[in-house]
């Protein structure tokens, strides 16, 4: 089982590696957040494989030349050279080798032990997003509040009377807190009457405005029309909210969705063509998103961490031969047929998969040179 990284995929970089060596504080975050992805997704794969009684020969962070290694039982730990990716070696993974250890082998293994195994790794990825989540919602995140800031010329707001410094705290009789809860409202009610909840100098009193229909682009880039009423958030208005730890782990749970379900809804709109194939990222990409984000704090890169980790368990999930997902296909076929897929089909299946993944690699690689290029 591997783990590769691109666009949360990419097999090698070594030319990427020495490239990137003088960036020494985005380089030491990146190598953090990459080692963590890939430690969880592989550790999923292990202690499953464990727990189901399939030996694992080998545990690598990492590609290529081995830095370290130490055996511990039946299982050599490694550390390799190349920081982008990693393996689990299991026993007997190769159907088509002679294993003399049986008992334990991988090919021998129950049809759900080996689903169990390889889905593992990608799932593992995903609860760790959760568990991020989770922590984050626990210690508290600031968040901008309602309050209102600058308020553009000849604006709907401007208009009803609202002024800098009104804090709005409710809207058509809905509590209205966080900045994220206006904006959702406003965008989803152009051209509508919305009574708006102001407080202003301690006395609370209702005003009427009709958001103005606004065309925009929304996350994928395709054209909708959003209510706008002409309001900036207040600069220095956060509220920190924390949770007990099971609300936390409920709404861990909810963030974890929705990221994971905008990262189908975009994979699936790459394949329209309705997000161009040039905003897909390689390596250097990751390695500059995560080296910005550990500059504007901790918070930021937890949650880019936790992004990543779910777009890495997606990826992963997807039925390409050589990925997770292509494996797992096979599986969902021997169960279905009876029978698992031949050797020959196999083969012929992941040279495919192989030849696809180093296309992405290749392309993402591209856009990553043409993005600093044109810079």
């Amino acid at each position: 089982m591997l783990t590769t990284i691109s666009t949360a995929m990419i097999a090698d970089g070594s030319g990427i590696f020495a490239t990137l060596l003088g960036y020494g504080h985005t380089f030491f975050a990146a190598i953090i957040v990459l080692g963590a992805l890939i430690f969880v997704h592989e550790f999923g794969h292990f202690i499953v494989a464990k727990k189901l009684g399939v030996g694992v020969e080998k545990f690598s962070l990492g590609f290529g030349p081995k830095i370290l290694g130490k055996q511990i039982g039946d299982t050599e730990y490694l550390l390799s050279a190349i920081p982008l990716g990693g393996y689990v070696k299991l026993t007997g993974e190769d159907a088509e080798e002679e294993c003399e250890d049986k008992e334990h082998s991988f090919a021998e293994a129950l049809v759900w032990r080996r689903l169990a195994i390889v889905s593992a790794g990608p799932i593992f990825n995903i609860l760790f997003a959760v568990l991020i989540f989770t922590i984050v919602y626990m210690v508290g995140v600031p968040l901008i509040s309602s309050g209102v800031g600058k308020i553009r010329d000849d604006s709907p707001a401007l208009k009803a009377g609202l002024l800098p410094g009104d804090k709005i705290t409710a809207i058509d009789g809905q509590a209205i807190k966080l900045w994220d809860q206006l904006r959702e409202v406003v965008h989803n009610s152009p051209d509508k009457e919305l009574i708006f909840t102001i407080s202003r100098n301690q006395k609370e009193f209702d005003m009427v405005i009709i958001p103005e229909s606004r065309k925009t682009k929304n996350l994928f880039g395709e054209e909708i029309h959003v209510g706008l009423i002409g309001i900036e958030p207040e600069p220095t208005a956060f509220i920190t909210e924390r949770y007990n730890p099971i609300i936390a782990t409920y709404k861990g749970f909810q963030k974890t969705w929705e990221i994971t379900y905008l990262t189908v809804v975009a994979i699936k709109k790459l394949f329209e063509r309705v997000i161009p194939a040039d905003t897909i990222g390689g390596p250097i990409m990751i390695f500059q998103i995560a080296g910005q984000q550990a500059k504007a704090g901790i918070l930021q890169l937890v949650f880019f961490v936790a992004l990543l980790s779910i777009n890495l368990g997606i990826l992963n999930l997807l039925p390409i031969p050589i990925l997770d997902g292509g494996h797992i296909l096979f599986f969902l076929i021997e169960i279905v047929f009876g029978k698992p897929v031949t050797a020959k089909k196999r083969e012929i299946a992941q040279q495919i998969g192989m030849a696809m993944l180093i296309s992405l690699m290749v392309f993402a690689f591209y856009n990553d040179i043409m993005r600093i290029c044109c810079q």
